[in-house]
């Protein structure tokens, strides 16, 4: 009487694993595929505190196909500085967003990209590759002037970069079903540092 009900759990406990497994392969295989942040460096100037940092694995194949086809997008940039206290609360003392916003003109067969950190006029290039560095790299950006900051204080720089939501016509969201696929938002990336 008992065997039939043994045989029964186990089955029922190999298909509750193939879906378990089923659910976190993906899941696992995106993981690996997730933007980071690299290369985070900080400098100065005679005045300022600055940073520069790249993003990488940011562009899908669905993202670029999506910039091809003329669809702006828009990378924003978290960029935060904590005074750190040794204790739970630390104090904010620089929060930064900046954007960068990539067109693809199919007329002119060029790309350009707005940096809103950088200048008020868009760089012109003519290759994607191209427009994806300009888009990921971040380079003198400016945190806030070195007066602000205590000699022997301990600070704390968190960065993240997001990819922001895409705003389309009523008409091509059932055209562009992958929109939602074309997300991504890292992971805060943490630089301890004493000035």
């Amino acid at each position: 009487m008992r065997e039939p009900f043994v045989h029964r759990t186990n089955i029922l406990l190999i298909i509750a694993l193939s879906v378990a497994l089923s659910f976190l392969l993906p899941a696992m295989t995106l993981a690996k595929k997730n933007a980071v942040i690299e290369n985070i460096k900080l400098a100065n100037t005679r005045d300022d505190l600055l940073t520069y940092f790249d993003v990488k694995k940011a562009f899908t194949p669905k993202i670029s196909q999506a910039i091809l086809n003329g669809i702006p997008t828009t990378f924003s940039f978290y960029v935060t500085l904590y005074k750190t206290q040794g204790s739970w609360f630390d104090k904010k003392i620089s929060d930064i967003e900046i954007k960068s916003t990539l067109k693809y003109n199919s007329l002119k067969k060029n790309f350009s990209i707005l940096r809103s950190w950088k200048n008020k006029d868009a760089v012109i290039v003519q290759s994607l590759e191209k427009a994806k560095s300009l888009m990921t790299q971040i380079n003198n950006l400016k945190i806030l002037p070195l007066n602000q900051l205590v000699k022997g204080e301990k600070y704390q720089l968190r960065i993240k970069a997001k990819l922001d939501k895409v705003t389309l016509p009523l008409s091509m969201h059932t055209v562009l079903f992958f929109v939602s696929f074309w997300d991504f938002e890292t992971n805060w990336y943490i630089i301890n540092f004493t000035y």
